[in-house]
């Protein structure tokens, strides 16, 4: 990285300061390294491996203890993260994780190695069946895995394991359907799997449209992906319909569970038709997730589809619990249980608010979006909505969202679903107080009071101000090399 000094926001361009301060960032420049975590040491190498497998020496960062500490102390000054305030990106949003959570996942009798015989783990096969079983009634489901890391891996799982299914009964199906505004994992999942992908577009409600659907479906239909309530926070009325439509087709319905929060205790998608779905636990169960990962997205499927899951599965026994794999099953797709210490936490969080409090998450998940909407000035062209909303910018989304990174708060998902103009799509989740929210309203409804001249030349206040994104994406830098 280039070290010539950076201009100032005040106007200074930093002449007179003494040369140890000449390589340092300010708000509104960009990441200059200090000088003393640039300090690094070349050390000799020794190695029994071949020489043409071995370097003689290596070149090895060497700042001392406090200059490691203040270095990565100033990266989280100037990152924004859940604990730095809300991020509500709609469908992909993050909400607080309750740090009660991670004392369980610390807990010494985690601390089993995954090869040990199951005969001397049954305190964890106990857990990991307990949460099969109890995913399994939230969404209503006959069976539940746990291995897939991600959602977007228990979407690719889920579809693997339909594709398994219609094989083992002889249709050769070649096609999965997504409505236009579905996350933009499900066209990748279903591509990824081989399947040609036919869009489905909205009727002008913002939901499925159902004639389109009846023609949309065929012989060669595998699937169709959706998610209820939808990624306009609109719930498909028509789904017992929909549901009708794809089973007289053959097809089997996919339950994507990113937005699964808003129905906890209210209602299931095993009961609307769905005979597959992915859980979410980062969203729904509030485990880490983005930065703060891994993730870890199960998924859950009928009685018909269930010799299809993954291996290992985990039964009870008359002694107890064993793991074992299911008659027809499609294999591995994760190491082991997939990331355990994901699934205590879960769990724990899970039994923590009960039936009870389950659905008081979806209440109030629902209560914060609908209230939010209600304090903002721009247009909310569907409703009456769930958990999350989109918004119409009256000028470009990107800017906007870019001007509201002056204001402190992390700016909604932004452009997408495309079936809104401009969108800003906006989940705050149950884990922000109406004061939080209110501030989030000051912050959109002072965005848009400005100028849209003036909008294009924000954000002000950050460490980075506008990037060149593409070059960013296409010329990462992922070494400490970098930034010399």
């Amino acid at each position: 990285m280039s070290q010539e000094r950076r201009e100032r926001p005040d106007g200074a361009d930093g002449a007179s300061d003494p040369p140890h301060q000449q390589t340092r960032w300010y708000a509104g420049g960009q990441y200059e390294p200090l000088l003393s975590e640039k300090r690094s040491e070349t050390v000799a190498v020794e190695s029994s491996l071949p020489d043409d497998l071995t370097r003689d020496e290596l070149t090895l960062p060497a700042p001392a203890e406090p200059e490691v500490a203040r270095h990565y102390t100033r990266l989280s000054q100037m990152n924004f993260g859940i604990e730095s305030g809300s991020i509500p990106l709609g469908s992909c949003t993050m909400k607080y994780n309750p740090k009660f959570t991670e004392d369980v996942a610390a807990h010494p009798g985690n601390r089993v190695h995954p090869l040990r015989a199951d005969a001397d783990k049954q305190g964890i096969l106990h857990l990991l069946y307990d949460l099969q079983e109890t995913l399994a009634t939230i969404g209503g489901m006959d069976a539940v895995t746990l291995q897939p890391p991600a959602g977007a891996a228990g979407e690719f799982t889920g579809i693997q394991v339909a594709k398994a299914y219609h094989d083992a009964n002889g249709d050769d199906r070649n096609e999965v359907i997504v409505p236009e505004s579905a996350h933009g994992t499900n066209f990748a999942s279903a591509a990824m799997a081989g399947y040609d992908v036919v869009e489905l577009p909205s009727n002008e409600a913002g939901r499925v449209e159902v004639d389109a659907l009846e023609a949309a479906v065929s012989d060669d239909t595998a699937l169709l992906m959706l998610t209820n309530p939808n990624t306009l926070g609109l719930f498909e009325r028509s789904i017992e319909e929909i549901a009708e439509i794809v089973h007289d087709a053959g097809g089997l319905l996919y339950y994507d569970g990113a937005n699964l929060n808003s129905l906890l205790g209210k209602a299931r998608p095993g009961d609307m038709g769905f005979d597959i779905m992915h859980f979410n636990l980062h969203k729904t169960f509030a485990t880490p997730h983005g930065g703060g990962g891994p993730g870890q997205g199960p998924i859950g499927v009928g009685a018909d589809l269930a010799p299809f899951l993954p291996t290992p599965q985990v039964r009870e026994t008359d002694d107890g619990y064993e793991t074992y794999a299911p008659e027809h099953s499609i294999g591995r797709v994760h190491e082991f249980m997939g990331n355990w210490l994901v699934l205590v936490k879960a769990y724990a969080y899970i039994l923590r608010h009960g039936d009870e409090g389950l659905e008081n998450v979806s209440e109030t998940a629902v209560l914060n979006a609908n209230y939010l909407a209600s304090q903002i000035e721009y247009e909310v062209p569907y409703g009456p909505f769930h958990h999350e909303f989109v918004a119409s910018a009256n000028a470009d989304a990107g800017d906007v969202a870019k001007s509201m990174l002056d204001y402190g708060v992390h700016p909604p998902t932004t452009k997408w679903p495309e079936i809104v103009d401009e969108a800003l799509m906006t989940e705050p989740t149950e884990t922000e107080s109406k004061a939080r929210l209110d501030d989030l309203a000051a912050a959109f409804n002072a965005v848009a009071e400005m100028d849209a001249d003036d909008l294009t030349e924000t954000p002000r206040t950050t460490t980075a101000r506008r990037i060149d994104q593409a070059s960013a994406a296409r010329n990462p830098r992922l070494s400490w090399h970098a930034l010399e």
